[in-house]
């Protein structure tokens, strides 16, 4: 059975060049397009969440925050895919607990083998 990866970002292209990579790597791919969508489609427990940082109605830290917060989501490994790469940004969001941080643009190649070593 593949692994399920929720993509979050508000950008549609993103979403969808990331859908892309993921999906032709054989994982199968749940999106939301924003913190507050995902925290409403997070009945199902994905393998692996993947975020932006800046978005609207609640941000990447927020809702890295929100998933922790819950019981049944506290061990999914969190990617912050970002153009964000101030250090005091990544503390923020390790802080908050994520597992990762990668910066876009992104090399499929170097996303994937990040996704692999982090999903269970």
């Amino acid at each position: 059975m593949s692994k399920t990866i929720m993509i979050v970002d508000d950008s549609l292209s993103m979403r969808q060049v990331l859908g892309k990579v993921l999906t032709d790597a054989g994982f199968q791919v749940t999106e939301a397009v924003d913190g507050s969508d995902a925290v409403k489609k997070l009945t199902a427990t994905p393998d692996l969440l993947i975020t932006d940082l800046n978005m609207p109605n609640m941000d990447g830290i927020q809702l890295i925050e929100k998933v922790r917060a819950m019981p049944s989501c506290k061990q999914i490994p969190i990617l912050m895919l970002t153009t964000e790469s101030d250090a005091t940004k990544k503390q923020a969001g390790r802080a908050a607990g994520a597992t990762g941080w990668l910066v876009k643009p992104f090399q499929p190649e170097q996303l994937l083998a990040t996704v692999r070593k982090v999903i269970r």
